[in-house]
């Protein structure tokens, strides 16, 4: 049991799968939670279990977050209780298959939920810490942002936004003592890959993480300061070349003429 006390995070998807990792890593740590997802009887007994193991307050909130309604319950409650220091968005789903073969209409709620829902809360919660000076926004992304999959086109889109949207967003608090992460973890061994076109056993052992290690080493991550955390990933030297080399086409993506290879 945690004998250090913090204040309280809000952990979406928190009843299951890398969610339910953070809301038990952070527990252990000593926040108090606020646990976010649909089903309000597993959100009942998530809470339950965690405040008797770890002796903090966990609270319960059922929201549809692919719904404006789910969505603004939860604004509302992130600029209502000052006493949630902390917010990681890590509700989400996946569908892999052919643009050409899509519904329109799942490929809606699937942007909906990643990426709609991610804006609005970490605006909401943006907007409550830079009022207090303080406070943390844990966005959670997915490798297939950075390994591109020809069934992944609408997925890899949501989680390549919020790579950019949380580089942004650090920047815009720079110096201003409210912390900004996006996790990037690679395949984990969750319930987001059934009925998604993609099954789990469909991938190699070797490339599947359990929840727990990464949410372990996403949190490791926001305590040496990292912007961007790659649980899974070797040598962090790799992702700064790979940020190197992207700063490095700044210089040239903006001016008055174009590049001499497209002149006629």
């Amino acid at each position: 049991m945690s004998t250090q006390k913090t204040g309280t995070a809000l952990v979406t998807g928190a009843t299951a799968g890398l969610g339910a990792a953070y809301a038990e890593e952070l527990a252990a740590r000593g926040h108090d939670l606020l646990l976010v997802a649909r089903d309000q009887a597993r959100l009942e007994s998530s809470a339950a279990g965690l405040a008797q193991r770890f002796g903090v307050e966990v609270s319960a909130l059922s929201a549809d977050l692919a719904t404006p309604k789910g969505m603004r319950s939860v604004e509302d409650r992130l600029a209502a209780d000052s006493s949630i220091d902390m917010l990681v968005n890590n509700a989400g789903s996946a569908l892999f298959g052919p643009l050409s073969a899509a519904d329109p209409d799942r490929l809606e709620w699937l942007v909906t939920f990643n990426l709609t829902s991610v804006t609005r809360l970490a605006a909401a919660a943006a907007k409550a810490f830079a009022g207090r000076g303080s406070g943390t926004i844990v966005n959670v992304s997915s490798a297939l942002a950075l390994n591109i999959l020809p069934v992944g086109a609408v997925y890899s889109g949501t989680k390549a936004y919020v790579i950019a949207f949380t580089q942004a967003l650090a920047q815009e608090f720079a110096g201003s003592g409210v912390r900004v992460q996006v996790v990037v973890p690679g395949a984990l061994e969750t319930a987001i890959w059934d009925g998604s076109g993609i099954e789990l056993d469909q991938l190699p052992k070797e490339a599947v993480m359990a929840p727990h290690d990464a949410a372990r080493a996403a949190l490791a991550g926001l305590d040496a300061g990292e912007l961007v955390t790659i649980p899974s990933l070797p040598e962090y030297a790799r992702w700064e070349e790979y940020e190197k080399a992207r700063q490095g086409l700044i210089p040239g993506l903006s001016l008055t003429r174009p590049a001499e290879r497209y002149a006629r």
